[in-house]
């Protein structure tokens, strides 16, 4: 049997276009695109063009892109750039507690610098309350992040409605949301849904590791993080990494082609893991709102099995060449603690630590999502019986 990747929310496995045009850059249009000679200009005509092809998506002016090594420095730079040059106006900050660290781990140091964090709960589905996000802006806040997709279970935030209630309550707030997982899947127009700032990764869309990207909106005051040699004008000082940049707009090209009929083939995929999850037996699906499957991500399923570990289930996958993830990859290196995200929608705690992230990508197909239902068929039954013993 063939491997069968079922991480994708951790990484995917890159297009062969990308990584064809990523070595023909690093191999014959190596050129500094800080240099005024032809090979220099090369290499930056791939940047401009990167730049209009991420800016056509989102329906946004090229100016307003920033590449950045990747969804943590772009959250970084959003939530410590506005922040410090915001803080005049305000010292109050709002995110929900089902954030990814890139975002919770940021809000921690600002609070240390003096800043006031409101952390937003969730409901059972793993979505904020638009009446909580309402009661808590005030005249100081200054800066709101909330995800678009949950890393963990799935729920998609509603990012429209909340863009539209926190310029209506305070027009001066500015609105950042972390689409790392929702880029690719969903279509989202930040102009529209009035989001100031915007974070996306390269390699969660089939493009490459180590290189991201930042929307902001003109006009949005923000301080650099990295100071130097005044790249991308001044907001992201450092001699870009043409490579990546290319590579991260052709992953955005390819993977918005037929995004209707990508969508729909991953809510297929998702419903057939569901049903069969479910005829298991003692699986509780997380993040599922009472509108049905079609209102959460397309491409995650976080599932608890009780009366297994889901490291053990976890490994006993692996041993079968099936490849899974208990929670956030970004996490998983910190010593073990219950899922805050798990915790935060009110999963039972005897399924905190028996609970596992099934994530498909395009190349992920129904015979695969077959397969792993036979497999864990198989070996549930078998590996509750040996936890009883």
């Amino acid at each position: 049997m063939n491997e069968i990747y079922l991480d994708n929310s951790a990484t995917t496995r890159c297009y062969d276009e990308v990584a064809d045009l990523m070595a023909e850059i690093m191999k014959n249009e190596y050129g500094n695109p800080s240099s005024l000679h032809h090979k220099g200009v090369e290499a930056e005509k791939y940047i401009i063009d990167a730049k209009k092809t991420i800016a056509s998506i989102l329906k946004v002016d090229d100016k307003e892109i920033v590449f950045t090594s990747g969804g943590t420095e772009s959250d970084a730079t959003a939530l410590i750039g506005c922040a410090m040059a915001n803080k005049r106006a305000g010292m109050h900050l709002i995110t929900t507690r089902v954030e990814h660290p890139a975002i919770l781990e940021n809000m921690a140091y600002l609070e240390k610098q003096g800043f006031t964090v409101t952390y937003l709960p969730v409901g059972r589905d793993g979505r904020i309350s638009l009446s909580d996000l309402e009661a808590s802006i005030t005249d100081e806040t200054i800066l709101v992040s909330i995800m678009h997709t949950n890393n963990e279970i799935g729920a998609l935030m509603p990012i429209a409605e909340a863009g539209a209630l926190i310029k209506r309550k305070n027009p001066n707030t500015l609105f950042h949301v972390d689409a790392v997982q929702g880029f690719g899947k969903a279509l989202i127009y930040p102009k529209k849904m009035n989001i100031d700032l915007m974070s996306v990764s390269g390699h969660k869309i089939h493009g490459p590791k180590g290189v991201g990207l930042l929307y902001v909106r003109d006009k949005v005051k923000m301080n650099p993080l990295m100071l130097g040699g005044g790249q991308q004008k001044g907001m992201r000082s450092g001699t870009e990494n043409v490579p990546g940049i290319a590579g991260i707009a052709k992953a955005a090209e390819l993977i918005y082609q037929g995004i209707d009929a990508k969508r729909e083939q991953l809510f297929k995929l998702k419903k057939a893991l569901i049903e069969g999850l479910n005829g298991i037996g003692d699986v509780t699906i997380n993040g599922i709102p009472e509108e049905g499957i079609e209102n959460s991500a397309p491409h995650i399923v976080s599932a608890s099995f009780a009366g297994v570990r889901s490291e053990v289930l976890l490994h006993a996958l692996e041993d079968r060449d099936i490849y899974v993830s208990s929670g956030s990859a970004c996490a998983s290196n910190k010593a073990k603690h219950p899922s805050d995200t798990l915790s935060a929608i009110g999963l039972d705690k005897s399924l905190l630590d028996s609970t596992l992230r099934f994530s498909f990508s395009v190349f992920t197909t129904k015979e695969e999502i077959d397969e792993a239902l036979t497999v864990l068929r198989e070996i549930v039954p078998m590996l509750r019986r040996y936890t009883r013993h």
